[in-house]
């Protein structure tokens, strides 16, 4: 078998102690992969690079298109971005699979049949780090939602779902607040649903659904959820499975996949031969059955059940009830190896077939018929230090551009008509202006907006405002 190249990065604090650790395990087990070894993360960053990563070694990946990770230090501070987030938008991986699982009785858990598959949105959201500093007092965060990522994810969560003889997905929104956005989410997600009859679905509003998932996991298979939620069930749903520090994660794209364990970097841990190997190890595992190299991800599996189960576990997991051996990091994988090729007696043997592999299926988008689209106003956010709506909406009023000021709202709420003295004003205030009837034209928001300057005032952002189809493609405020 010819050997796949892939991109290794052995990262930062415990990165290098537990990505050693698995090489050493995938190099006895047979792994026919080529190293390519690039350097990321903390000194990187230190070099002045805000990215952590250097034109290098975008290249290896790009090349090799799979990238099996240690975890990193983002330094803390304006101007530093998260390489896991860069990297997952630039090689264009949107699906973001981590399998939380139990290992009961071996490793603690209030949920001893647990065995749920995460699968989250990878790209968009509030990850898209859209954030402005309106004024002295207010900062925002743009959570974007588009069709096209939702119809991706959705479809390969349920295809996931297929291929791994899953019974049901599940989606968690936040839709009865967040219509728009996480609407269109679950809109997508009842589309591609009724094309899987074989698989069961059910949406839950996210705080409702997270805390059934903490109580009864039993009753979720695979959840597939828009990003923030995605990164914060899974950090739940693995910890309370066992621990964050067993669970591996893939990053899968339709061209390039990276492969890393959910935990961070824990420099305090570093360089102790403490760390637990056991996220990255089967971080790897989900490679290998990517590169389609199945039987090696078998031995591996099963090995480290094997291990798990005869006791031999890391400080992190270790317990005087059931553990035989406190082992570190090398003594650990060594025992991973020593046991290749046996299976667990009482936990279930894991299995890989060919063919099944973590690559996405062929995603046909839906097309959708272009809407009608019509301009009919703008918000406008000033500053206005005085936080009194009444007096701003006067202010507004006199001036005359062919738009009405319809309301005014602070932070979401409605503060002008019908203002009440008990409602909290920060600084920064959104000025509703709408056209009578029919639609409005660019010259009149610009000259809107000329006027509104002329006034005195700070203008800190707009968003126009825009029918599809007849329908408001703006929300209206609260309150």
């Amino acid at each position: 078998m010819a050997k796949t190249p892939v991109t290794v990065a052995h990262g930062d604090g415990i990165g290098p102690e537990i990505m050693a650790a698995a090489l050493s395990v995938l190099d006895a087990a047979g792994a026919q992969i080529e190293i390519e070894p690039v350097e990321i993360g903390e000194k990187v960053y230190q070099r002045g690079n805000p990215a952590g990563i250097e034109p290098e070694a975008w290249e290896s990946l790009r090349r090799t298109k799979v990238f099996l990770k240690g975890p990193i230090t983002t330094p803390e501070g304006h101007g530093y971005k998260s390489l896991n987030v860069t990297a997952r938008k630039r090689l264009g991986l949107y699906a973001n699979v981590r399998p939380c699982v139990s290992y009961h009785p071996f490793i603690e858990t209030l949920h001893p049949q647990m065995d749920v598959v995460i699968v989250r949105e990878n790209e968009e959201d509030l990850y898209a780090g859209l954030e402005y500093r309106l004024s002295a007092g207010e900062t925002e965060s743009l959570k974007l939602i588009s069709r096209a990522g939702c119809e991706r994810i959705v479809r390969y969560a349920f295809e996931y779902a297929r291929r791994h003889n899953r019974r049901k997905v599940a989606c968690f929104t936040k839709d009865n607040v967040l219509t728009m956005t996480d609407g269109l989410f679950h809109q997508v997600f009842d589309e591609i649903a009724a094309g899987y009859r074989d698989i069961a679905n059910e949406h839950w509003f996210i705080d409702a659904g997270t805390a059934q998932l903490a109580d009864t996991p039993e009753a979720f298979d695979v959840v597939v959820l828009p990003n923030l939620y995605g990164d914060i069930v899974s950090e739940v749903a693995a910890q309370i499975a066992g621990s964050v520090g067993l669970a591996g994660s893939a990053n899968v794209g339709d061209l390039c996949a990276m492969f890393d364990p959910m935990h961070g970097a824990a420099p305090r841990r570093a360089g102790q031969n403490l760390a637990n190997p056991s996220g990255l190890l089967l971080a790897s595992v989900l490679m290998l059955v990517h590169i389609n190299q199945p039987d090696v991800a078998e031995r591996v599996h099963n090995a480290w059940l094997r291990t798990i189960e005869d006791g031999i576990h890391t400080y992190d997991t270790y317990s005087e009830d059931v553990s035989t051996q406190k082992a570190g990091t090398r003594e650990f994988a060594c025992a991973v190896v020593a046991r290749l090729g046996q299976k667990p007696n009482r936990l279930k043997p894991a299995t890989y077939s060919h063919g099944v592999q973590q690559r996405p299926a062929a995603i046909f988008r839906a097309e959708q018929p272009a809407p009608n689209i019509e301009l009919v106003g703008i918000d406008v956010y000033v500053e206005w230090l005085s936080h009194n709506a009444t007096e701003l909406a006067a202010l507004l009023a006199r001036i005359d551009a062919g738009l009405k000021l319809e309301m005014l709202s602070n932070r979401g709420v409605r503060v002008w008509p019908g203002v009440i003295a008990e409602t909290f004003c920060t600084d920064t205030f959104r000025c509703r202006f709408l056209v009578d009837q029919g639609g409005a034209s660019h010259r009149q928001i610009l000259d809107l907006l000329e006027r509104i300057t002329g006034t005195g005032l700070e203008i800190v952002k707009t968003e126009y405002l825009r029918n599809f189809d007849g329908r408001p493609g703006f929300s209206p405020a609260q309150g």
